[in-house]
Formats: structure tokens, sequence, C-alpha cells
């Protein structure tokens, strides 16, 4: 059984990591890009955003003022128990974040859409947000957390199947070049792409793909990532570069993510997750270890299937006969 006091020592420690360091596999993205980069001003700021990091690194404070809005993605293994259960899991996440919201310390960003009132401890109505995914023949409890900027860097539009990849690339490039213009994103960052599913779906498969994939990992289907490729060189040919300046490196990754839609529709979402990419990861084994990790394993493959039952449930139901 895994202890509610373990999960929420587990989600603050997190909290604190995703806050102030930078997964190893951005950081990487951003020095080559730094290197390629000849926009005078955009060379500029990815250099000044390589030492903020390690001056947060060596101060142990948070990279950037804005911590954005604490969230949690669980992945629990189908045979994992949980002490108290899953509203016990919620309330060790919520009390985690309000505890890493003074220790860190984190900026209290959430408030009452009407009121302004707020908790000072990013806790409120659905706030943090917690999704939780399942996955087969698995004990363990595997916990990310995600500090996504929650004002700018996101954009929705219901396409028709006629559009194609053609509109795809277009509405692409319109939304990078408005963020870029307008300064409603923080670039460079991970793109991710939501395609299909219903309007919801659509928007939380997106920011999925954003915060969830690292720097470097494909698609396993071989014609979306062809796409992923095609549209991070698209995005870094439109002429702007870190913050909007002049440059070639808006984009360090983009990340495309599906889900099967009505018959007349084609939605999209791009988000861009910002600058720091703020994530973190552990594995709670159900022998209370824990193991941490910058790399969510969120897209598994049965994450991604299409059929109505896993095969690998079926196979071994086949040889229990």
């Amino acid at each position: 059984m895994i202890p509610k006091a373990l999960i929420e020592e587990t989600a603050a420690q997190l909290m604190a990591t995703a806050a102030i360091e930078i997964p190893a596999d951005y950081l990487a993205g951003i020095r080559a890009m730094t290197a390629a980069e000849e926009g005078d001003l955009s060379a500029f700021v990815l250099n000044a955003m390589l030492d903020n990091w390690d001056a947060a690194s060596e101060d142990r404070r948070p990279m950037c003022a804005d911590t954005g809005l604490p969230r949690y993605f669980v992945k629990a293994g189908n045979e994992a128990v949980i002490e108290g259960g899953f509203v016990a899991l919620e309330e060790a996440l919520r009390s985690a974040t309000a505890r890493a919201t003074r220790e860190v310390p984190l900026r209290p960003n959430r408030v009452h859409p009407l009121t302004r009132r707020h908790n000072d401890d990013n806790v409120g109505i659905n706030a943090p947000e917690i999704e939780v995914s399942f996955e087969p023949e698995a004990d363990w409890l595997d916990i990310t957390t995600v500090h996504k900027g929650g004002l700018f860097g996101t954009d929705y539009r219901m396409l028709f199947p006629g559009d194609g990849v053609d509109g795809i690339k277009r509405f692409f490039l319109d939304t990078l070049i408005a963020f870029g213009r307008r300064g409603l994103a923080c670039q460079p960052a991970i793109v991710g792409i939501g395609l299909g599913g219903s309007k919801d779906v659509c928007m939380t498969l997106g920011k999925q793909a954003a915060c969830l994939r690292v720097v470097g990992d494909a698609n396993p289907d071989p014609e979306i990532a062809e796409l992923e490729a095609e549209l991070k060189e698209l995005g870094n040919s439109i002429g702007m570069g870190a913050m909007g300046f002049v440059g070639s490196s808006m984009v360090v990754d983009c990340h495309i993510e599906v889900g099967y839609t009505h018959t007349g529709a084609l939605p999209i979402s791009v988000h861009c997750f910002c600058l720091s990419s703020r994530r973190a990861v552990a594995r709670i084994h159900a022998d209370g270890s824990v193991e941490t990790r910058t790399d969510p394993k969120w897209f598994t493959p049965y994450m991604r299937r299409d059929t109505v039952t896993w095969p690998k449930s079926t196979e071994s139901s086949r040889k229990s006969g």
C-alpha cells in the first residue's frame, strides 16, 4: 500500500524541483539553439536565460518570478493500492501544493475569477488541476508536476477535413506569428498540438503534448512524426526568435497528439510551454521506494490504443485460459 504521507512528501519535493531545475532535455535543446542563433537580440535573450537558470540552481530559488499554475498528472498502475484511495490522493496533492507555495516559495497565483479572492496557497475551486490516467499490469504511482503559465500561449480552431495538412500548417504559423508579435508566449518553447477529439479533448491533448513529452521525442506514428519535424522547421523559419525578437529560435520542439474526431471536423489546438518548461516526475513503488526523473512517459502504448480491448490483456486472458 502506498502511504498518503509519502505521496504528499514526494509531490512537495517535485514542486520545488520543477520550479528551480530545468529538465536536461530542454536545456540541451536551448544550448543547441544558442549555438545556431544569428539574431543579436535573440541570442542575447537565450544567453540570459542560461545565466538565469544557473543562478536559480545555485540559489535554489524559482527561475521565474511567475511560477505559473502548478498542476499534476497522475498515472496509476491498475494494481496500485493507495492508502485512503483516490480521495486521499487528491487531498495529499492539494496539501503538497499549499506547502510548496509557502516553502519554495511559489507565487500564489490562484484567485477566484470574479471576486479575485485567494487562499494564498495556489489551492481553490478546481485548483490545482489533477489529471489521472491508468496503466495496466503495474502497481506503482507516477506523479508529474507541471508549472504551466495560465495567461496566454494557447489557441484553438475548428478546421474542416478539407483544410487538411495545409490548413494545419497555416493555423500553426498564424498562431506562432501572433504569439511572437503580441508577446503572448515566452519563446523558445516546446509547442504541443492537439489534433482531433472533441473540443475539450483537443485542448487537453495539445497541452499534454507540450508539457508531457521531452525534447527529441517523436510520435511513434511515422506520418505524425514527419509532420512534427516539418512544423518545427516551419516555426523556426518565420524570422522570429527568442521572445519574439528577430531570429530563428521559436520552437525547441514540436509534439503532436491525436484523437479520433467527428467525421465533419478537424479541430486543432496549439500550446506553447513557457521558456522554463517546468516539470518533474517521480514514481512511487508499492514497497515505498521513490524514483525521480524528468520524462513523464505519459503517452504509453496503452494511452494511444485504438482498439476496444487492450491486446496484451487479451493475450493474458488466452494464456490463463
